[in-house]
């Protein structure tokens, strides 16, 4: 017999997995679980839902590093998702017009591990050994649920508000980094957008990832060698629309740059008004 807990982890599932094969927004998960103990359950729904449909998990994605958010959501904790191989972007390419629900994005610093991280508790040792090199990143967030109208459990729920990410191409050793106090432009077709530095992060990235491979061990899904770990924001997000080109330069591990496709129908329906088409 299907308990309270099964029923509404099962039909916030079915929600969250609903709007992303329709890419059509859906109402907040909040309201059918009951803590983030539920939210994560949600999520796991969700991960094994798409490994049966094939997809392959490559890291994961730290969320809500930023204090401000956090303040927001009335949390003092990070959450987390799982990064799939088909939301890699290669660096300058574009993404597809509704690829992302309600797309936004954020420049971060990424880390690539070369060593699982298994202990209960880990040191900044432990993970400076693990890391084999540290490349920039934009975070492209998007959610399922309609307006973006969220609170922790909802988040959490949807893989972390997960979308799609670039990654840079110059692999940078973090015994050649200051990630604490390295500066961050993001920028719209030359337009700055947003700026931060890696203290916005947790007061460190490296803060974040440590937080992360705790959690995990916890959650009995350790990070292993090849993950690719994006560890938060660096500044404010910014919200995206179709034609958009975005470039992050962070320093001391270069740039990368990502292209938002134009809505073709969109535009089509636009030139048949401006025409008189009925």
């Amino acid at each position: 017999m299907a308990t309270a807990l099964d029923i509404g982890v099962g039909a916030a599932a079915r929600r969250l997995l609903a709007a992303h094969a329709t890419r059509t927004p859906c109402d907040p998960v909040r309201e059918l679980i009951d803590g983030l103990d539920e939210a994560y359950a949600v999520q796991e729904c969700l991960t094994r839902s798409w490994l049966a449909a094939g997809r392959r998990p490559v890291g994961r994605k730290i969320g809500l590093t930023s204090p401000e958010v956090q303040r927001q959501l009335g949390v003092n904790s990070p959450d987390f998702g799982t990064l799939f191989s088909d939301m890699a972007v290669p660096d300058g390419a574009e993404i597809p017009a509704g690829a992302v629900l309600q797309p936004r994005a954020e420049a971060e610093v990424a880390l690539v591990l070369e060593r699982d991280l298994t202990h209960e508790r880990h040191t900044v040792a432990d993970l400076l050994r693990a890391t084999a090199f540290a490349l920039p990143a934009i975070e492209v967030v998007g959610s399922r649920i309609r307006d973006w109208d969220i609170l922790l459990t909802d988040t959490i729920a949807d893989n972390a508000s997960s979308g799609m990410y670039v990654l840079g191409n110059r692999p940078t050793r973090l015994a050649d980094l200051d990630l604490r106090l390295c500066g961050m432009v993001l920028e719209r077709r030359g337009e700055q957008v947003s700026t931060g530095t890696g203290a916005a992060c947790l007061s460190h990235p490296l803060n974040a990832a440590l937080w992360l491979a705790d959690t995990l061990v916890r959650f009995g899904h350790p990070l292993r060698a090849g993950d690719t770990v994006l560890t938060g924001a660096l500044g404010p997000m910014v919200t995206t629309a179709p034609g958009d080109v975005l470039e992050a330069r962070i320093e001391g591990l270069g740039d990368v740059r990502v292209a938002f496709a134009r809505d073709e129908r969109a535009d089509e329906d636009a030139t048949h008004q401006e025409g008189g088409t009925a």
